[in-house]
Order: structure tokens, then sequence, then C-alpha cells
């Protein structure tokens, strides 16, 4: 849960620097639970209620994480080497998220690149941040 909250709070819309891998799909994994039960549990209020507006408020939760969910993409194509907007070929069909996809898997550009030094700490002078210091 750290890790959504960094992505949240922290770095909201940094597209600057890097993100790891495991910032990235703890945030989408978090993300993806709390869409879901946010959308289970006002559909199933709006359905009792007979309010379809209750079931709308999942979209606001969506509309509220795009931001931080685009930049930590984009800071995790940057820890990759590719650029931001290296994020456009997921919109070639089937072949481009399967790419993507890939590419968002793929260990971290050892070393410093044009976006900074690895968060990982490895190829350069810096320590892995520890969750329990954050």
């Amino acid at each position: 849960m750290n890790w959504y909250l960094k992505v949240v709070k922290e770095h909201y819309a940094d597209f600057n620097g890097r993100a790891r891998r495991e910032e990235y799909w703890m945030f989408t994994l978090f993300n993806a639970i709390i869409s879901i039960v946010i959308s289970v549990v006002f559909a199933g209020i709006g359905i009792a209620l007979e309010s379809p507006l209750l079931a709308g408020l999942s979209y606001i939760y969506t509309l509220a994480v795009l931001v931080p969910s685009l930049a930590v993409l984009v800071r995790r194509l940057h820890d990759t080497g590719k650029s931001g907007w290296f994020i456009l070929i997921g919109l070639i069909p089937l072949i481009g998220a399967i790419w993507l996809l890939v590419i968002l898997c793929t260990d971290s550009v050892s070393g410093a690149n044009k976006w900074g030094e690895n968060p990982k700490g490895i190829g350069n002078n810096a320590s892995i941040n520890e969750i329990g210091r954050e």
C-alpha cells in the first residue's frame, strides 16, 4: 500500500524521473483492487437504492487516478530507457499491448540514463529505498 500512496501523494503528476518495476506493479495492483471494490460496492448500493447515479462514483475515482497512473507509467518507461511517448505503442492493435507489457516487465537500465539515476541503486552509488523509511 505504501507504493500506491507514494505515487498518489508524492508523485501525483510527476512525469520526470524513473519508477522501478515494483513501484509500477504495486501501484497497478492496488489501483485495480480499489477500482473493483469501489465498482462492486457502489454498483450494489446503487442497485439496492435504485439509484444509477451511485454506480457513477467509480468513474470519479477513475478520473482521480488517471494522472498518477499515466505518470507512473511514463516513469516506468523512462526506467527501461524508453521515452514517455512510447506509451503510444499500445495503440497498435494486439501487438502494441503485448509489446508494452513486455517492456513494463523488463528490468531497469543499469546505471544512470537521461531521466536520472537508477532507483534500484545498481550501477551507481545510491542505496535502495526501504519501504519502512518512506
